[in-house]
């Protein structure tokens, strides 16, 4: 079968590229905006890539899909001019040739008859499902898995593994634009972990219960003898079980819960139901990494990896690109790459790199890029989000909204600029031997890494 994949470029559709490529099947591909490291593991996957959504693709010599799988970047939407945005999607809808989503394609191509491990939330599905992957996979389960990301233990996003168990990053996010249910309402798991849950996607849901109910629609296909592992701490969740629920729940977290810690995220003890029974030593830290690790091991429990076995392959585990990713260092300078962009996200990861570093100097450079930050509907929660960074620097351009005015509580701290290029003469003139410099972004961020390295040096 040869499937063409429009936005083929984004984490979960890059997944499903790699699955599809690995299952025998021709894969092509398109997209706007091609960056690393999804670009990269799609070319290394021998995966023809086509930059634009040009109509004329249908046209190419030998070019003859049997189907078009539609990512959720893809909208009926127009340009200013009047033209269509995505004009190869006109074409196939006025040719009548076939298409499907995403998770439609993977729910009937590769998660029917395993037993499907999803991670859900609104901060730590990937990280949490890495975990999850890298517990099976040192079990010698040999599981299979869809990442939104690069789990550095296994080098690539996704896999189609040889044994019965297949986990996968959910997402709440619509499907396409002709299916807006979320895209976990395909995958039918029988172990749903629900991390937490707070306000986001504002381009698409109004408010948190719209999103609430949403978890309750995955909650309603995890069978009778499947398991919810829900975060403990959250009211948002316990608000999602009381609309209805009909498996075994099991919650982690808080000190009664069923799975819980003791100790500091790096080096703690992980109790069942307050009884203690493994220590873990790991290269982790931050609550939130001690919370996403709680929860995969109950996952992991649900398919029969005992808590001890758990617990010692995640001493192992190497977390994620992009996630507090070290990309260089020059003249005692340190750059980090992570992809941090909801205000709790970005607080999270600061609070993290500063029980690492300490008293040291914490640049944080950041991009409000995601649909939820562009519309301003967090705007205001940006200085909270930032209160422990030294000094933060902002790339302004494409907002709607006046950033200077949403960073005016931090004073000198804040600096704002509307070209990446600003914003790295900005950095510049303020790094100094021993500075920490955070780039948070859910997209390229124009490469602003290595340019700041390759200045660093230069200078």
């Amino acid at each position: 079968m040869h499937i063409h994949i429009l936005g083929i470029c984004g984490t979960f559709m890059g997944g499903v590229a790699a699955l599809a490529r690995e299952a025998g099947h021709r894969v092509t591909g398109c997209d706007a905006a091609v960056y690393p490291p999804m670009s990269d593991q799609l070319r290394a996957l021998g995966i023809e890539l086509i930059e634009g959504y040009e109509a004329a693709q249908l046209d190419q010599p030998g070019f003859a899909p049997d189907v078009f799988v539609i990512g959720n970047v893809i909208s009926r939407a127009q340009n200013p001019d009047g033209t269509a945005r995505y004009p190869l999607m006109e074409a196939i809808l006025e040719r009548g040739l076939p298409y499907t989503s995403g998770p439609q394609w993977l729910a009937e191509q590769v998660l029917q008859g395993r037993h499907v491990l999803a991670v859900a939330g609104t901060h730590g599905k990937t990280t949490t499902t890495s975990m999850l992957a890298w517990i099976l996979e040192r079990a010698g389960l040999q599981p299979g898995f869809l990442v939104g990301g690069v789990p550095l233990n296994f080098g690539v996003s996704a896999r189609l593994g040889k044994g019965r168990c297949f986990v996968i990053e959910a997402d709440e996010y619509d499907t396409a634009f002709f299916d807006k249910r979320s895209k976990f309402v395909h995958y039918r798991p029988r172990t749903a972990v629900l991390n937490n849950l707070e306000f986001d996607h504002a381009d698409i849901f109004p408010d948190l219960a719209a999103i609430e109910r949403q978890f309750h629609h995955l909650v309603r296909t995890v069978p009778g003898s499947g398991r919810l592992v829900v975060n403990g701490l959250e009211d948002s969740l316990e608000r999602v079980l009381a609309m209805g629920c009909w498996s075994q729940v099991c919650r982690f977290g808080a000190p009664s819960n069923d799975f819980s810690a003791r100790g500091e995220p790096s080096d703690f003890e992980v109790l069942k139901a307050s009884q203690p029974l493994v220590q873990l030593r790991w290269a982790l830290g931050g609550v939130h990494n001690q919370l996403n690790a709680l929860a995969a091991m109950a996952a992991a429990e649900h398919v029969g990896v005992s808590v001890a076995d758990a617990a010692q392959a995640l001493a192992s585990f190497e977390n994620v690109k992009r996630r507090m990713e070290v990309r260089g260092q020059v003249r005692g300078i340190t750059v980090y790459d992570d992809f941090a962009h909801h205000p709790t996200a970005i607080r999270t990861t600061i609070e993290g790199l500063r029980k690492q570093v300490g008293a040291a100097r914490i640049l944080a450079v950041f991009e409000p890029r995601s649909n939820t930050m562009k519309l301003g509907a967090m705007k205001s929660q940006l200085p909270w989000s930032l209160e422990q960074a030294d000094l933060a620097f902002c790339h302004s351009g494409g907002l709607d909204w006046d950033a200077v005015q949403a960073l005016e509580p931090m004073g000198e701290r804040a600096q704002v600029a509307a070209s990446i290029d600003d914003l790295i003469v900005q950095v510049l003139r303020s790094a100094q031997a021993g500075d920490h410099i955070l780039c948070m972004s859910n997209g390229g961020f124009g490469g602003i890494h290595q340019r700041l390295l390759q200045a660093l040096a230069s200078n």
